[in-house]
Parts: structure tokens; sequence; C-alpha cells
């Protein structure tokens, strides 16, 4: 198409058009300045405040005083995370990292506290990469564990963990984690039913663990009673158990695992002499929150804070259906050898209303109870369950149970060492 030219052979504008260049150069000064305006707003909406690091005063703290290190190195290397603070760092968020190098202080092999249920090692896992991911926060840096520190600080005191299995998992990773360096002369463990107690003898300290896996009175305490619809639950009373919390430095508490088998319990008020004939079916979280309550009153009436802390280690997950992080050809926790990466992600194995039971109840609480936040953390370990390298009634699984994993694989028992030694990485940095 030919464009109309003067007789002087120059190109005429059209009238009433600007020049092309105008029309660009005002289009592109338009464009920048709704960029400009629009990333404003972004910055300002609430949604980009809630991704702003909570601790970002002491990492500007951290960078100012350390600007001459920064000059000398790459920024996309920098660590700018600060140390570990309880009251401002979430520990939650953050991401397993791969790392070789990082050894477990102890094996199933060389410590000699471990129960068979947890030795995976030993009874024939083949694969090690679960024993060597690092949790590592967004906010802060996590301390390592220091077995020398942990002893220092309970010199003259008494540790004591209580619950479940999964708390007694807990109980054997702190043990295992600080045995290693006291001589053999200066430490000794007494096993009992429902009470174990390592002692440290060179600190006065003492490591233990008293079994109650509701916190509150059960039928089911000592004598397990493999049918949960059998289980009646005393949920106005602790004192058979709380006789044995008494003067203790540390008290670390957990129960959930237990209360999450089924949609109701048998629950009682008085005395276990009615039987069958005195219970009263609720549903599950009313039920937990009644027994939680009655722990909470236990805590505020007996425990004096100026000489006792409380914590309490929030729900462990199962992983029992694959399908929850879309593997759906699998079989449980079944040969999983590597973390969930979603970011956030929450399976069925962790029941929030329950959780948040916890929370409300604890918040009316008057002596203060800490929260050993393990949950999300332990979401993404799919790999770290005992699956078939444990045992059940009291015997390793045959070839046969571990050819059926559908039925015999345990997914919510955690392998030693493992996921629970970094719960009380956490831990000890609370203490």
């Amino acid at each position: 198409m030919n464009l109309p030219s003067s007789t002087s052979g120059t190109m005429k504008v059209p009238r009433g058009r600007p020049p092309l260049p105008v029309i660009i150069v005002t289009l592109c000064a338009l464009a920048f300045i709704a960029l400009i305006y629009t990333e404003t707003i972004n910055f300002l909406s609430p949604r980009s405040i809630f991704k702003l690091k909570s601790c970002s005063r002491k990492n500007a703290a951290r960078k100012s005083n350390d600007k001459t290190a920064e000059n000398n190195v790459d920024d996309s290397i920098v660590d700018d995370r600060f140390e570990f603070d309880p009251e401002e760092c979430n520990v939650a968020n953050g991401k397993w990292v791969f790392n070789r190098s990082i050894k477990p202080s102890y094996s199933d092999r060389s410590c000699p506290y471990l129960d068979r249920q947890v030795s995976c090692v030993k009874n024939g896992r083949p694969d090690s990469d679960y024993r060597h991911w690092e949790w590592q926060p967004e906010d802060c840096t996590l301390p390592r564990f220091n077995p020398l520190l942990a002893l220092k600080k309970l010199r003259g005191k008494r540790l004591l963990f209580v619950g479940d299995s999964l708390q007694r998992g807990q109980w054997q990773s702190f043990v295992c984690m600080v045995e290693s360096i006291i001589p053999e002369d200066k430490k000794s463990m007494r096993r009992g039913r429902s009470l174990s107690v390592f002692r440290a003898e060179e600190y006065n300290a003492t490591i233990e663990f008293y079994w109650a896996p509701f916190l509150v009175e059960s039928n089911s305490d000592l004598h397990i009673i493999g049918d949960p619809k059998q289980r009646i639950l005393k949920v106005d009373s602790v004192s058979k158990h709380a006789k044995h919390w008494l003067g203790v430095d540390i008290l670390v508490f957990n129960s959930y695992v237990w209360w999450m088998s089924g949609l109701t319990l048998k629950t009682l008020w008085g005395s276990f002499a009615n039987g069958e004939e005195g219970y009263e079916v609720l549903d599950t979280p009313v039920a937990y929150r009644i027994g939680l309550k009655t722990w909470a009153n236990w805590v505020d009436s007996t425990v004096n804070p100026n000489k006792t802390r409380v914590f309490f280690t929030t729900m462990s997950p199962t992983h029992t259906r694959s399908k929850d992080w879309n593997n759906t050809n699998g079989i449980k926790c079944f040969n999983e050898t590597k973390p969930v990466m979603k970011k956030k992600h929450w399976g069925t194995g962790s029941d929030r209303g329950m959780m948040s039971v916890v929370s409300s109840v604890v918040k009316k609480m008057k002596v203060p109870v800490s929260f050993i936040n393990i949950t999300q953390i332990s979401e993404y370990r799919i790999d770290a369950h005992a699956s078939v390298y444990t045992e059940t009634g009291g015997k390793l699984l045959t070839d046969e149970q571990k050819a059926d994993p559908l039925h015999h694989a345990d997914c919510i028992h955690w392998c030693l060492p493992g996921v629970p030694d970094t719960w009380n990485q956490i831990f000890l940095a609370h203490l």
C-alpha cells in the first residue's frame, strides 16, 4: 500500500493524529506508571504482608552487623537466617534438605536402649537416605542437637516424657543422643511397665518416660485392650498417673493417636466399678476436650511454674493413605524413600480439629505450656516410618507379613535414628 506524499517528497502526517513516535513514548510511559502502581498495591495487600518474614527485624540487625562479610560473598549463597529464638521463629515454616554429610549421632546398633519396634536397620531396612534429611526453617537457623549442652541443662533435674509409644520414641531418641558421651559406669537404665528411668550419674540427672496413652486413666493403660471398642476412658481423673509426675523439673506431654480409634469413645465419670453399665458414648473431639481439660486442671492446680517447665508435643501424623501425596498406586507408606516436597502438605493423618482442641485448652491455662511443634514438619516425612521393618505382638514381622504391607506396614511409628531426633532438636532449642 502506497502512503500519500507531499509535492516536496516528505511524508505528511494525517491531520488530527500525533506522530507515531509520540504515541509509542506515551504508551510506554502509561504502562510504566501502571506497573509501578500495581506493584505498590500488591506489596501493600494483606496477602503480601503475610508473606513477609515474621523475624525481619532480626534479619536486618544481623545483616547490618555483618556488612563486611556480605560484601565479600555472593548474595545468592548468603544464609541470612537469624539465630534461633523460640519467641520469634516459626519453626514449622521451612523445608527438608538432603545432606549426606549429616551423620546420626547413634544407630539402632550402637544405642542399647531402642525398642525393636523402631530399630528399622536392625530389622532389615535396606535404604538409609531417610536418616540424612535436615530440617531448615526459613526464618532462622535451628541449632544442631548438642548432647553436652543438653546434659548441662539437665544437671540436677528430672526430665519426664509422658504419653504413648510415639512419646516413648521421642524419649528413646533423646536418651540415645546423649548417652554416647557418658562413660559406661556413669549411666544406667531401669525399665518398668509404666515408668522407665535413664540416669546420668555425673550430672545427677534423669531422663524418664511414663506410659499414659490418654493422659487420663483408662482400662487399657497397662493391660492393653486390642479392640478400641472395648476401651473405656475415665475422663475426669489423672490422679493414678499424675502421682508419678510430681517433683519433676521438665514435663513433656503428648496424646493423640490413641484417641483416633473411632468417631466415638466410651467415657466414664467416677469409678470403673460400674464397668459396662456406667459409661457414656461421646464424640471423639468432645471426649478429647474433656480429657485435656482434666489434665490442664491438674497442671494448673499442682505445677509451680517457677520450678517446673511444661511442654506439649503436637500430634505426630500418620501416613496410611498414599493418595494424600498423589501416589495413587502406593500402599500406605510402604517403599516411600523421599519426603513430600509440596509446601504445606497436609494429609488425612493429621486432624486439624483435634489440634485446635489442644490449642484452645492450653490458651486458657494459668501455667505456661510450650508447644514442641512437630506436626507440619513430620507431615512431609512419608519415608521415615517403620513400615514393614518392625515388630507386632512382640515379634518381628515374618517374610510373609512383610510381603503384605497393606495389612502390616506401620505408618504410625518412626524409625530411629530419624524424625524424632529433629523433634528433640527443636525441644532442646526451646529448653
